[in-house]
């Protein structure tokens, strides 16, 4: 099942569903959208809309109430099912890989009880400009490798000065995922870390050089690199303190997190519960944190691969809870979304909202060829 869009898919910044909410329909939805369906496919579709519209109007309805701290819209994704989405996310984790080298190990002057008493009340590393615009990965599995790029043009960034746009498509050709952890590579999934230890010896190429297509296609060997990386850092498993820290002091940090309720975010902090879930199966990017002035509630400020339009400018604030000995945490029983490998364990622990400190990594000795 799957919806014949045009190409490309038409988002809009301001649609009509703001002026009147309870008077949006589908017809309005597929001419402001831009939606081209299969004659035989616009009853279900409809449905599905009509679902979805359904949440967007119980989310705003407890936003208004001071129930949530988070308002939903209409996007390009409100046709969709939840298992639709799976094909925008595309997270096959694997924590076995080599060359990782532990963040305690790697920074341990940063965990003093004199660093982690010091750590600001809010960082936002995009205005350092180290931060690459939001991209979108359209319906190909490939967050993983969004990920681990944006993650390596950062790195970049912060060791030279200088913000390369990288190509992701290098990735989804070329990076194999040899332990099948949940899926075979490319569009089908893989792990940032694996991504990581491809980079270390032939380096990423720019987008201009390798553009993204959306799809799995050959590996072109004879792309030249732009970046290179040395290595990566891997944090320890749903460690409050260890991510903080990093945001702080290192630079953004590639994450996973439960994405399946985030297809209708609009804005605020996103504080679910149990509506997001512990399913890990998303990769995204930890560009900062802080506290809402209007909430009073921490959050992690997540960058998304769904496109400018989506979110807060493509971004999505997670709630954070304000100290380690807050953190709640869920079981992820089926891990084969998210960590698990063939031969790995059947549930798996993760913590925070929407499981966001399960998988935590960035790279190191990144430079310029």
């Amino acid at each position: 099942m799957c919806a014949c869009y045009a190409l490309p898919i038409k988002e809009l910044k301001e649609s009509s569903f703001f002026a009147n909410p309870e008077a949006y329909t589908f017809g309005t939805y597929v001419k402001e959208f831009g939606k081209i369906y299969k004659s035989e496919e616009m009853l279900l579709r409809e449905v599905i809309f009509n679902q979805n519209m359904k949440k967007i109007h119980d989310v705003n309805a407890k936003f208004r109430a001071g129930i949530y701290t988070w308002t939903a819209s209409v996007n390009k994704f409100t046709d969709l099912t939840s298992s639709e989405m799976k094909r925008f996310k595309g997270l096959k984790k694997d924590r076995r890989q080599k060359n990782a080298v532990p963040f305690a190990e790697a920074n341990p002057g940063l965990l003093t009880a004199s660093k982690l008493q010091a750590l600001p009340p809010a960082v936002d590393w995009r205005s350092k400009g180290v931060v690459s615009p939001v991209k979108d990965q359209g319906g190909c599995g490939s967050c993983w490798a969004f990920s681990s790029t944006e993650a390596i043009e950062s790195a970049v960034a912060l060791a030279t000065g200088k913000l390369p746009i990288l190509a992701p498509q290098q990735f989804v050709d070329c990076v194999k995922n040899p332990n099948q952890c949940g899926g075979t590579g490319g569009c089908e999934g893989a792990t940032q870390p694996i991504a990581f230890n491809y980079t270390v010896p032939v380096g990423l190429a720019s987008e201009s050089a390798y553009p993204y297509t959306g799809m799995d296609g050959t590996c072109n060997t004879q792309a030249k690199p732009t970046a290179g990386i040395k290595g990566y850092v891997q944090l320890a498993l749903n460690d409050w303190t260890q991510l903080m820290t990093a945001v702080a002091n290192v630079g953004p940090v590639s994450i996973s997190a439960a994405a399946e309720a985030w297809q209708l975010y609009f804005g605020g902090v996103f504080n679910a519960g149990a509506m997001c879930g512990y399913d890990i199966d998303h990769a995204v990017m930890v560009d900062g944190y802080g506290v809402d002035s209007a909430s009073g509630l921490g959050y992690w400020l997540v960058r998304n691969s769904w496109g400018g339009l989506w979110g807060e400018g493509g971004y999505i604030r997670i709630f954070r809870e304000l100290n380690a000995t807050s953190v709640t945490c869920g079981t992820d029983n089926t891990p084969g979304d998210g960590f698990g490998c063939q031969g790995g364990p059947p549930s798996i622990q993760v913590c925070g909202e929407c499981g966001i400190l399960s998988d935590s990594s960035y790279p190191t000795g990144a430079f310029l060829y």
